[in-house]
């Protein structure tokens, strides 16, 4: 019985203006940050992202995420880091290139997991940053994302953050705060490609 009230009182304090964003990393969530909080909405910064390799990017990343939440004044949630738990989840993909259904399989871990946490801490919207890069297909994000929003129970936010200038934004707010600058994507394929 207290677990429902508690869960009804997450969900009546974050209904409406609170939103979940699942943050790739620091150089990519700038812009996508301020354009919520820009809209009148409460960004939650949700740092999850076990294809990270290896740890020492993953620290770098996290670095990176932790000083743009502080500029921004939005509060990060960081996720367990469990890089031996994707490789598994990954290990028939692995010889795929990037941009392919390995590509898929990753965003699909990611906002899988997203959603979990969006519905055991009584969020009812989330959203990615994953969009705002020129790598990524935003249809393919917003097809597995909407498929997880139908599952959960949840709202996407299908915002295509690349549009409006949002990549050049993002790393024009990336500079200004010196954050770390990754030269590959994240998972251990992408390293050589």
């Amino acid at each position: 019985m207290n677990q429902t009230k508690n869960q009804n009182k997450n969900q009546n304090e974050n209904s409406g203006k609170k939103v979940l964003v699942h943050c790739c990393c620091g150089i990519c969530a700038g812009y996508p940050l301020d354009m919520l909080k820009s809209e009148e909405l409460e960004p939650v910064a949700y740092f999850y992202n076990p294809n990270i390799y290896p740890d020492i990017e993953y620290k770098n990343r996290l670095g990176a995420m932790q000083a743009l939440c502080l500029d921004n004044g939005v509060k990060l949630i960081e996720a367990e880091y469990n890089n031996e738990f994707y490789e598994e989840e990954m290990s028939e993909f692995r010889d795929f290139e990037e941009g392919s259904e390995r590509c898929l399989k990753c965003f699909e871990i990611r906002l899988r997991q997203t959603c979990d946490y969006a519905k055991k801490n009584g969020f009812l919207i989330f959203t990615t940053t994953l969009s705002v890069s020129p790598h990524k297909n935003f249809e393919n994000i917003k097809a597995i994302a909407e498929k997880l929003a139908n599952e959960y129970n949840l709202k996407f936010l299908d915002y295509n953050f690349k549009k409006k200038d949002g990549f050049l934004k993002t790393i024009q707010k990336s500079k200004a705060l010196n954050l770390y600058r990754q030269n590959y994507c994240g998972c251990k394929n992408s390293m050589h490609e």
